[in-house]
């Protein structure tokens, strides 16, 4: 390859880095306010159908999956690396993933809050009470599938026969969820869009994973839960798609923009047009959510290319880059920190009172002279502030967390 191809690739990636890493920043945003009771629209999820800009990230991070898993796979196998060893390879990674989500919801790995009918709980009752109702899915772990499946479908398929399997998975799903009938009421899903309890994806993760296991906000239903995993698994292989085009080095890096933003433009349309009969909605992982955020996704990337590679501006990427180089580090470190100072780190202030570390900090600090969505909000950004500091620290020291 010659020099300007090397610089065109090193750049490229720099624009892939910034682009998660403002994805995983605007998810420490939108997972961390100083309170929930107060936060503006765009900063929290559609109450059901339709989006809001926290709807967008977590589909861009699987996207953004996408295509630095298809780069790793053509990097491998230019340098000759043994087939076997990716596939083993692809296995041990979507595996660590799923683990580390599942820890991540283990965390503290006890009971620590009181026992409903067990006033003397023992250390080991809180253990095994955890065991007992700690939620399988999660962020992390649709996040491990989603790859692994992906992975392996894109593994030794072509480009026409990846296509088709998008299509069989977001066609297969919109088929399930509107016209089977869920077992335990008989109601086709296209007749209950709006109650997600009644729904097949519903009776599915109460079925499998048992009500115990199920994400404690919904009770019923997991937003992260296996039906819905499915059409992910398209959303990651669109970004796959993405990572095949961008890596196309011989084609110049307009032509190669240009197709992101045409082709990012069309699947957003479409996903706008089977919105009309496959509401788009995050929680369900509609196709019509796939091909939407896939679309925007691609669009954003492409802004983010064309603004660093393009026209050289660059001075505003390096608090992205930090991020984006640790995302593991980041989700997770934070995930605990936000746990431990919100739920776990909890005094008896005296009189009835109990107040967390969280609010606290938030109280002393922001709610004390800010109206409420502005002290939720600065709370919020001071939350990604300290995360920043935290990951330039591990950059400098040379630690990312790989899997």
């Amino acid at each position: 390859m010659s020099a300007s191809g090397e610089q065109r690739t090193r750049e490229r990636l720099v624009s892939l880095d910034v682009f998660r890493g403002m994805t995983v920043a605007g998810m420490l945003l939108v997972n961390n306010p100083g309170t929930w009771s107060a936060m503006y629209p765009p900063l929290g999820h559609a109450k059901w159908h339709g989006w809001t800009p926290t709807d967008l990230i977590f589909p861009f991070f699987l996207f953004i999956v996408g295509i630095t898993t298809q780069m790793s796979l053509q990097a491998r196998r230019a340098r000759g690396d043994d087939e076997q060893a990716i596939v083993r390879q692809i296995f041990r990674r979507g595996s660590l993933i799923f683990l580390f989500g599942l820890m991540l919801s283990a965390f503290p790995f006890f009971t620590f809050t009181p026992i409903a009918g067990q006033l003397d709980a023992s250390f080991l009752d809180r253990v095994i009470h955890r065991v007992e109702h700690l939620r399988i899915m999660g962020v992390l772990q649709r996040i491990g599938l989603a790859y692994l499946v992906g992975a392996l479908l894109t593994w030794r398929t072509t480009l026409r026969q990846q296509v088709g399997i998008v299509w069989v998975l977001l066609l297969g799903y919109w088929a399930l969820m509107t016209l089977v009938p869920v077992p335990d009421t008989g109601v086709a899903g296209r007749f209950v869009l709006d109650q997600p309890e009644q729904l097949l994806s519903a009776w599915v993760d109460r079925t499998v994973l048992g009500l115990d296991h199920l994400y404690s906000g919904s009770k019923t239903w997991d937003p992260e839960g296996l039906l819905s995993t499915i059409p992910a698994i398209g959303t990651m292989m669109l970004g796959s798609f993405a990572g095949r085009w961008i890596a196309q080095a011989s084609r110049p890096l307009t032509e190669r923009l240009s197709g992101l933003y045409a082709i990012g433009s069309v699947v957003m349309v479409l996903g706008l047009m089977w919105d009309w009969v496959f509401p788009i909605n995050k929680s369900l992982w509609t196709s019509s959510y796939v091909l939407f955020s896939g679309g925007m996704a691609a669009v954003a990337l492409a802004t983010c290319m064309w603004l660093i590679d393009v026209l050289g501006v660059k001075r505003w990427t390096f608090p992205f880059v930090v991020y984006g180089m640790n995302p593991m580090l980041a989700f997770l470190g934070s995930g605990l920190m936000a746990r431990l100072i919100s739920s776990i780190l909890v005094f008896d202030l005296g009189g009835g009172t109990r107040a967390s570390v969280q609010g606290l900090t938030y109280k002393g600090l922001f709610a004390s002279w800010l109206p409420p969505r502005e002290a939720s909000l600065a709370y919020a950004l001071s939350f990604v502030a300290l995360w920043f500091l935290i990951l330039r620290a591990a950059w400098k020291r040379g630690i990312v967390l790989k899997v």
